[in-house]
């Protein structure tokens, strides 16, 4: 036979049940609009009945029921959407640290317009034609100087504007790799607080949103793996446990953070004295940066340049840099060769029209006119011929001068191009990394934001349905709270009424 407060204890076990899933859903709505957050419900199970059976079982009918019970509080999360979304978080920060790059080269280099670099020569040339025209006017040779002049001033700010936004991708790359040692601190950090927590038999629902929210971050820069180990001690059958992080390279994976020892084995970058990535070290491993995944870590790395296996600089910026350079190099060698070969106003052999430049490297900041020509535009060498003869209305060589574009041969993979078709194909190249940067980018956020309206469909609060749940178990708690008042009543009854029948 049960318990005379067998009722009560049943009706307890509902009130109690009851106001968990309460205070659960209270919790859910303060967190609504709080990032990273899963909304939680309480599991509601059965108590086991009454009596249990063995052998010495009492001779009732039948068990009785012993009410309800709240086993835990779980999260509604779907760890495969979770791996969706870090997957497609990857692809987005790689292709928007390329496209963002990408961008910033495409407004500097400002091709097609009136103030580009092509848009300049074109003035240039146009000058030189006009002293082969009219080679003795003082007017059209000062003129010609002054678009050299602008030719070299061109050169130079695209130059030192794109070093110096190589130098602004280079501090944001560095500044990446602090992020990315700062969130695996903290993912340690958060596990430790779960292996302090789990042993208890508790769930710790919210240090697991915080450690999934972290993941998310550091899955932007580079592609992780992650291996759980279940906490020792009374800890719960769906606990998760410790998280392991790893990264993976074509080298082989590597541990970034050991759950099971905490310890972290922080990233740094090595670099040249132009700050070009050499190698990654992460603890004691060693990697070269073409073997480093994709990620927005990647991405800034390429952008901001590294040295390839073969020793040799490379990157979006160092590319477009060193083009520059060999443009400079082969148009002041080739155009003072030229104009050394013709014949001054005054019937002098021709000189050097640009100061020289020995070496490809800063080619493109070096363009200076010679102080003969700036001093006395007589100097130009318009005429062809032999020296010491008159050249007033010569311009012959003026009119070979005005031909280089088309003429000077620049080495462009396996083979030689004109100046002309040489910066065609550096700009045509660049439009389309920065269309292929910006496309994979649309598709990486399109696919990302798919997923993660998936995730939120699954995770994320839904005050209606909270609401709805608000009413259900509020009800179900003042049905309980009823019973206990039954119950009570009854009591009275036995213990003030029992035996005053006929007084």
């Amino acid at each position: 036979m049960s318990s005379t407060f067998h009722g009560l204890q049943v009706a307890k076990r509902g009130m109690d049940a009851q106001q968990a899933a309460l205070y659960t859903i209270g919790h859910n709505v303060s967190n609504a609009n709080t990032p990273g957050y899963t909304r939680q419900r309480v599991s509601l199970e059965t108590f086991p009945a009454y009596p249990a059976p063995g052998m010495n079982q009492t001779g009732a009918a039948g068990q009785i029921g012993m009410g309800v019970e709240a086993s835990t509080v779980e999260r509604i999360r779907d760890t495969f959407l979770d791996t969706q979304y870090r997957d497609e978080t990857i692809k987005v920060g790689y292709s928007d640290a390329r496209a963002g790059a990408l961008e910033k080269m495409e407004e500097i280099m400002n091709e097609p317009t009136e103030d580009g670099l092509s848009a300049v020569f074109n003035q240039f040339f146009e000058s030189i034609q006009d002293v082969a025209s009219h080679p003795s006017e003082a007017g059209a040779r000062s003129v010609m100087i002054e678009r050299a002049e602008a030719v070299g001033d061109t050169f130079s700010y695209l130059s030192t504007s794109l070093k110096t936004i190589q130098g602004d991708l280079q501090n944001e790359r560095d500044v990446a790799v602090t992020q990315v040692n700062s969130l695996l601190e903290q993912i340690n950090n958060v596990n430790q607080q779960i292996q302090n927590v789990e042993p208890n038999g508790y769930l710790p629902n919210d240090l697991y949103d915080e450690r999934d929210r972290l993941l998310d971050e550091i899955s932007k820069f580079m592609p992780v793996s992650l291996e759980y180990t279940k906490s020792s001690g009374n800890a719960s059958a769906t606990s998760e446990g410790v998280v392991t992080v790893q990264l993976q390279t074509s080298q082989g994976p590597i541990t970034l953070l050991d759950g099971k020892t905490h310890q972290v084995n922080a990233i740094s970058v090595t670099t040249n004295q132009d700050s070009y990535v050499t190698e990654i070290h992460i603890g004691d491993e060693i990697r070269n940066p073409e073997s480093f995944p994709q990620g927005k870590l990647k991405g800034l790395i390429e952008a901001s340049g590294y040295i390839d296996n073969s020793g040799n600089k490379t990157g979006v910026y160092a590319s477009m840099i060193d083009d520059l350079d060999e443009m400079a190099y082969e148009f002041v060698n080739w155009f003072n060769d030229k104009h050394q070969q013709g014949v001054t106003l005054d019937g002098d052999n021709g000189v050097s029209f640009f100061n020289e430049i020995s070496q490809k490297e800063g080619a493109a900041t070096g363009i200076v006119i010679a102080d003969k020509i700036k001093q006395n535009t007589n100097n130009i060498a318009a005429a062809s011929g032999a020296a010491g003869t008159d050249r007033q209305g010569d311009g012959q060589n003026a009119q070979l001068l005005s031909q280089f574009r088309q003429k000077v041969l620049i080495n462009s993979g396996n083979q030689a191009v004109s100046l002309d078709g040489f910066y065609q194909s550096v700009i045509g190249q660049m439009s389309v990394d920065a269309q292929q940067a910006n496309r994979l980018k649309s598709n990486s956020e399109t696919l990302q934001g798919a997923v993660e309206q998936r995730r939120q469909s699954t995770s994320a609060v839904s005050l209606d349905e909270e609401m709805t749940n608000m009413i259900q178990f509020q009800h179900a708690y003042n049905a309980s709270a009823r019973m206990v008042t039954m119950i009570d009543e009854m009591l009275d009854k036995i213990v003030n009424g029992l035996g005053t029948g006929g007084r």
